[in-house]
């Protein structure tokens, strides 16, 4: 069986059937969630580690300006703890290109890695450079941390819980994965303030990952297409399906709802809050399909 005959999710769950048993008093999330967050002896704070990587072809193209790559590079990793609820604090960087590639390129892809890096106040440690006769890659893989009772993964949320998504979707329409960012502030801000049972953040597409929400919190779930909160010139079906928004999708009790959207309004006024659905009992029937977003190994981007 081949990798596009199983796709990204399919492969993550047999690479997993294949790991040593995790011990779930020290593993709060790993394989299979934005984040993996372990705990460690006597620590006040978790650890939360990541990694991510940008392809040429794959997420950017050729003529994407370095400094561009770099930030996306950064950021993709970022956008993963704002979903944990995290803050990053170290990051080491690997480049693998062909020996053709123009230094001056490199250079201004640290430009970008490091205005990324500094948004957020992580340091850049260190990291690897390897050669390649295919296109050039960028990896870059996170460290951090997260109090114990501030955590969040995919796998806490409930029937009859509020589905809210951050800001706009559909943003590709106006590549918005070059100079977005994570929603790490508003991520703490509402750990702080409420009780988040699950959240993500939306790489590839509310049809993709919604139902790995839902598949995790192992619910069911509903939403109303014509509540989506749209970029200007998206359609629905685009920021259900195309992806790389980076926006957070999470859970909440709805007994929250009227204190969480005025405290909203009243700390991010410029950026929206949208009640998009509610998670549901799960069904062997799913009530609702929805345009599949992007799945890695089965579609080009």
């Amino acid at each position: 069986m081949k990798l596009g005959d199983l796709g990204e999710d399919s492969l993550l769950d047999q690479i997993a059937v294949n790991l040593p048993p995790a011990d779930t008093r020290k593993i709060f999330a790993s394989v299979g969630d934005d984040c993996a967050i372990v705990q460690i002896a006597d620590a006040q704070n978790s650890l939360v580690l990541k990694t991510d990587c940008v392809v040429e072809g794959v997420h950017f193209v050729h003529e994407t300006k370095a400094s561009h790559v770099g930030w996306k590079a950064m950021m993709r990793p970022l956008s993963d703890f704002a979903a944990a609820s995290a803050v990053p604090r170290f990051a080491l960087i690997t480049v693998i290109a062909p020996k053709e590639t123009e230094f001056v390129w490199v250079k201004e892809l640290y430009c970008g890695l490091q205005k990324a890096a500094e948004r957020f106040a992580v340091s850049i440690v260190g990291g690897d450079t390897s050669s390649t006769s295919g296109p050039i890659a960028v990896s870059v893989s996170v460290i951090g941390f997260v109090e114990h009772n501030r955590a969040v993964s995919r796998r806490g949320g409930k029937p009859g819980d509020d589905l809210f998504v951050t800001g706009r979707l559909g943003g590709a329409v106006k590549q918005k994965h070059l100079k977005f960012v994570p929603r790490i502030v508003e991520s703490r801000w509402l750990t702080q303030n409420f009780s988040i049972h699950a959240m993500m953040d939306l790489s590839d597409g509310l049809g993709a990952d919604l139902p790995r929400l839902a598949r995790a919190s192992n619910v069911g779930f509903n939403i109303d297409v014509e509540k989506l909160p749209l970029t200007r010139g998206a359609t629905a079906r685009a920021a259900i399906a195309d992806g790389e928004d980076y926006e957070l999708l999470f859970a909440i009790s709805p007994h929250e709802r009227i204190h969480l959207t005025q405290a909203w309004c009243r700390k991010f006024s410029k950026l929206s809050l949208t009640r998009i659905g509610s998670l549901g009992r799960k069904s062997k029937n799913e009530k609702q399909k929805l345009p599949l977003g992007y799945i890695h190994f089965q579609q080009p981007r």
